[in-house]
């Protein structure tokens, strides 16, 4: 059986989590999180605790369990706590700055980048080489995350672009190395 899909998720103080048929809705102090998820799953709540349940052992539900494990549990990690990314930029003149709701980001194109936020995530510039996203639903901020590092993503010979804060980039030697 899987390890993960048989974990139960623990359900915090101030989180209330409702089922409507496939339709889990996930309300907590930083907002209200709904999600379709597949039929031939069962999902129950029982003790303050969420408990993820498949048919059979069959392949496909096999897979399912533990993804729709996982899905419920970043849902209530979200609407408690909520979820940040931060990305940097390295390179001369690059730099960012928030106008509006909208975060305008100048990193050698001829051409400053303007980059809307998406519905549910929010944007701040804390300084020149610093965007951090924020947002209750982990897949809209990595989403957000992914497509502002898309504008320039960091080459490996000088380290120049857009990375995140936590990430490594692999250095490659240039011509002159041996």
């Amino acid at each position: 059986m899987s390890r993960v899909g048989r974990k139960p998720i623990t359900i915090p103080n101030g989180v209330e989590v409702k089922l409507n048929g496939t339709e889990v809705s996930v309300k907590g102090p930083k907002g209200t999180l709904t999600r379709t998820l597949h039929p031939d799953i069962n999902v129950k709540v029982e003790d303050n605790q969420v408990i993820v349940e498949r048919p059979s052992d069959h392949r496909k539900h096999r897979a399912l369990h533990g993804t729709i494990r996982s899905l419920l549990a970043n849902m209530i990690e979200g609407v408690t706590n909520g979820y940040t990314k931060t990305l940097e930029l390295n390179g001369v003149g690059y730099r960012a700055q928030k106008k509006g709701n909208k975060v305008v980001l100048n990193v050698g194109y001829s051409h400053p980048v303007e980059v809307e936020p998406l519905q549910g995530v929010e944007l701040e510039v804390p300084s020149q080489t610093q965007v951090v996203v924020k947002g209750i639903d982990k897949e809209l901020v990595g989403a957000q995350a992914a497509n502002i590092r898309s504008v320039r993503e960091p080459e490996p010979y000088k380290g120049k672009g857009i990375k995140y804060a936590d990430e490594r980039i692999r250095r490659k030697e240039g011509k002159t190395g041996k």
